[in-house]
């Protein structure tokens, strides 16, 4: 692995920030570790304090919870953008997504708004963020 950025992620690794009480959120943080064997990803939920710290750092400190965020190398990417990022770097024919780059973001993100509006109603609301397995520890913040 590469080393330390900030003495939780390699630099070989990518943050990955999510809503920690959305059902579907969760289903697919589950999803990508199920697809990324070598774990380039690690995992936080945007409600936690590293989070809003890390956001912070980068000048992103309004992030919402209607936004999945990818950091990568300090770079930060949203919606879309992040989805596209993060299959792009799975197992499997995933990488292929990718091509819907091609698609300007502005309409890619009318797609994603619609789908994270709705998400609490079609997938439910957990109580309180998730929290992982004894083994799925090391990837989560």
């Amino acid at each position: 692995m590469g080393t330390v950025t900030d003495n939780k992620i390699n630099t070989s690794q990518s943050l990955i920030l999510f809503d920690g009480v959305c059902h579907f959120c969760n289903n697919s943080v589950n999803f990508v570790i199920d697809r990324d064997p070598e774990k380039k990803f690690v995992f936080a939920p945007l409600q936690s304090d590293y989070a809003k710290e890390r956001l912070t750092q980068l000048g992103a400190y309004n992030a919402s919870v209607y936004t999945v965020i990818l950091i990568r190398n300090n770079k930060l990417y949203k919606r879309s953008r992040a989805a596209l990022e993060i299959a792009r770097r799975l197992n499997g024919l995933w990488p292929l997504c990718y091509m819907f780059i091609l698609i300007p973001g502005f309409i890619r993100d009318v797609v994603y708004n619609f789908i994270a509006k709705n998400r609490y109603k079609w997938f439910g609301k957990m109580e309180a963020c998730r929290i992982p397995t004894p083994e799925m520890r090391e990837r989560f913040l």
